[in-house]
């Protein structure tokens, strides 16, 4: 009989201490600052993927799919590039569809709010009265910005020019 009293006061006091251990080690994986950085990139990884895709994109079948693309732009960019998107005239014509193949976050500064962020996107571009539709790649930089509502907006978006290899030539 003291033999079981002891097994079980052991047994419940490695118990305690498991389940101490097992909260501790939650509480210290919530409060980490790795994991709340981690968090924070893949949502500006997300939101820029997303924004890349709009900004790419324009369906120019009718002028109002023109002006509908137009506001998305919009609705995904900020600063100067939604000022200078906002001067877009629409048109009926040629249409576009960005497709962000690959992404990665390059730089990211939580307290600014800032992260740049590199693409490749498919675009496939229907030229007006046609069905078949041409397919180019393209490499993007983009610098984002973290909104008042914690959303990440483009406000930059340039294309990163393909180093061409020098044949035949040794340095």
């Amino acid at each position: 009989m003291r033999r079981a009293r002891i097994l079980t006061t052991a047994g419940l006091v490695l118990a305690l201490a498991f389940c101490g251990t097992g909260a501790w080690t939650y509480t210290q994986a919530r409060t980490d600052d790795a994991l709340v950085y981690g968090r924070e990139r893949d949502e500006a990884l997300a939101d820029g993927r997303e924004g890349i895709a709009v900004l790419t994109t324009l369906d120019a079948a009718t002028r109002q799919r023109a002006e509908r693309s137009i506001r998305d732009w919009r609705a995904v960019s900020t600063g100067p590039l939604r000022e200078e998107l906002g001067g877009t005239e629409a048109k009926a014509g040629s249409s576009a569809r960005g497709t962000v193949t690959e992404a990665a976050v390059t730089a990211l500064d939580t307290r600014s709010g800032t992260a740049k962020l590199i693409a490749t996107v498919r675009v496939e571009v229907t030229p007006a009265g046609t069905a078949k539709p041409a397919t180019d790649r393209k490499r993007l930089e983009a610098v984002l910005s973290r909104t008042g509502e914690g959303e990440w907006k483009v406000r930059a978006l340039s294309a990163v020019p393909v180093a061409q290899e020098q044949r035949g030539e040794e340095r």
